[in-house]
């Protein structure tokens, strides 16, 4: 995963030095803060898509879980007048909530996580749209939750909020991946679920709390992403978000057969796309070329991974084949050996047998 993440580093710097030399605009400090924002806002929910990757899973109702969440939100605090804490603990609860059904469904009734999340993708969306009547939601003019927003959409130091509450959550999330146990036991279910099974890890819990953390991730997103906007229009907010997690965690070389990936690679994942966005900008391209965009870097960081997998299996092979080659030779030249030198050694059971 090293040679991943260097590679895409430094795919990263030759991206963003070309983007400078054609427009020295995109190094400017506030085109910088700018796209530090948006790899906060995106980053913080592909962190947890990339985890549900990791198990060899996709979720794909991340998109609509923030139509439904964002409507919620902002009718507590505007509707029904709820305190600002009592608001955000409601959506982060109702995240892991969600995550939680997605998972019980995925791990005890053994449905595809491709079916239960593309129907989640329907259902909340619809939810959303039906409990608003099709209509946006917005603060207006109020000072409903200010603590709340300048803390969403502020900054310390110059640096975005969104993107430091990113590299902590990066950093909390990496120790859980690459230093404890349910991280070796959420590559060894992306690997061979079977396997893991019979080795007496309980493979449901893990892909359940996988779903879960991705469900409480994009809780916390929506509030970002709600005094972002300022407004939640249920029937395209967080549109196709899911989109923009699965090719983060793609290109952060996250296998969606399952088994690899980093959290590392996932934050770089996501740096890369943002700038690849950026680029797309400044290149005067039209903005609705931009799902064609996130399509092509989809299909390129799958089929790149698909060379990496061939090419590794080549090498376990030729490697095989150089283990067995010795004793091979041993082989033959033991059946090249005379009669009368076999008859001269000592006869045993086994060689009888």
């Amino acid at each position: 995963m090293i040679r991943k993440e260097l590679g895409l580093g430094l795919l990263l710097v030759v991206i963003a030095a070309i983007t400078g030399a054609i427009n020295p605009a995109f190094l400017s400090l506030v085109n910088l803060l700018n796209m530090a924002n948006l790899i906060g806002l995106f980053g913080v929910f592909a962190l947890g898509e990339g985890l549900v990757i990791i198990t060899g899973g996709i979720d794909l109702s991340l998109g609509s879980m923030f139509a439904l969440l964002g409507v919620v939100f902002v009718d507590l605090l505007t509707t029904y007048e709820v305190p600002w804490p009592l608001a955000l603990l409601a959506v982060l609860l109702g995240g892991l909530v969600l995550g939680g059904i997605q998972g019980f469904l995925i791990t005890r009734l053994k449905m595809q996580p491709f079916i239960v999340t593309l129907c989640g993708l329907l259902i909340y969306r619809g939810a959303a749209r039906y409990y608003t009547s099709d209509s946006t939601r917005g603060f207006g003019y109020g000072d409903e939750a200010a603590t709340l927003s300048s803390i969403a959409s502020g900054n310390l130091a110059g640096i975005p909020n969104t993107f430091i509450l990113l590299i902590v959550l990066a950093l909390i999330l990496g120790v859980l991946l690459h230093r404890s146990v349910y991280g070796r036991w959420l590559y060894a279910v992306g690997k061979n679920e079977e396997a893991a099974r019979f080795s007496g890890i309980n493979t449901n819990i893990v892909i359940a709390t996988a779903y879960i953390i991705s469900g409480g991730l994009a809780g916390v997103s929506t509030v970002l992403f709600v005094f972002y906007t300022n407004s939640v229009s249920p029937s395209s907010f967080g549109n196709f978000y899911e989109l923009y997690a699965i090719a983060a965690a793609v290109l952060g070389g996250c296998s969606l057969r399952g088994g690899e990936g980093s959290i590392l690679g996932i934050v770089l994942g996501t740096a890369l796309l943002q700038v690849l966005q950026n680029l797309v900008n400044i290149l005067g391209i039209p903005n609705s070329l931009n799902f064609a965009v996130m399509g092509t870097v989809i299909l390129i960081g799958v089929l790149a991974d698909q060379q990496l997998q061939a090419r590794r299996r080549r090498k376990l092979a030729l490697a095989g084949v150089a283990r067995t080659a010795p004793k091979s030779t041993l082989v033959q030249g033991q059946q090249g050996a005379s009669p009368r030198g076999a008859d001269a050694l000592p006869a045993r059971t086994g060689d009888q047998a």
